[in-house]
């Protein structure tokens, strides 16, 4: 399953380290983070609940941007 969010984050460099962060969660297959469309697309493993993963992610995502925001 593929999902999109709208996410915030202040620059590309921070939209990289999220994205690196957010492919180390269990449950996430891929993701890529767009800074300048400001999403996330996300592609979850098989049999994994999208709303739970992304918990994890965000979690992932305020280490390495504290402020950013991601609406699911």
């Amino acid at each position: 399953m593929k999902k999109t969010y709208k996410i915030e984050v202040d620059c590309a460099n921070c939209a990289n380290l999220m994205e690196d962060a957010a492919k180390k969660i269990v449950g996430v297959a891929d993701v890529t983070v767009n800074f300048m469309t400001q999403k996330m697309i996300v592609r979850f493993e098989e049999g994994k609940e999208p709303e739970e993963v992304m918990k994890e992610v965000l979690k992932a995502c305020k280490k390495v941007e504290p402020d950013c925001e991601i609406e699911f």
